[in-house]
């Protein structure tokens, strides 16, 4: 069973820094692709980055240049520069075997609190 915990979530001042933390389990790294998706209230969860289980990163336009998905051992990372009030949301960590471009990804965490206010 694919278990995600997401931590590193909390409140910075625009143009600050923070990283979240996926931690994986019954999910090899070498067959599944990992997501860090985001949602405010009243809105469509949106797709963030993705790391693939080749290695290949994606990015959405909103974030590219600011934001770095990475993977080591089981733990997904998202470092996220620059932030923007705009960059607050519920993140969210999930996974699937199919591509970071499937409809719905198949394991979710419980997502996690990121706010950028002054």
């Amino acid at each position: 069973q694919v278990q995600l915990v997401e931590s590193g979530g909390g409140s910075v001042q625009p143009g600050g820094s923070l990283t979240l933390s996926c931690a994986t389990s019954g999910a090899p790294s070498t067959y599944y692709n990992f997501g860090w998706f985001r949602q405010v209230p009243g809105k469509e969860r949106e797709g963030v980055a993705c790391v693939s289980s080749r290695g290949a990163t994606y990015y959405a336009d909103s974030v590219k240049g600011r934001f770095t998905v990475s993977r080591v051992g089981t733990t997904i990372s998202l470092q996220m520069n620059n932030l923007k009030p705009e960059d607050t949301a519920v993140y969210y960590c999930a996974a699937d075997r199919s591509s970071c471009f499937v409809p719905k990804f198949g394991a979710w965490g419980q997502g996690t609190q990121v706010t950028v206010a002054s």
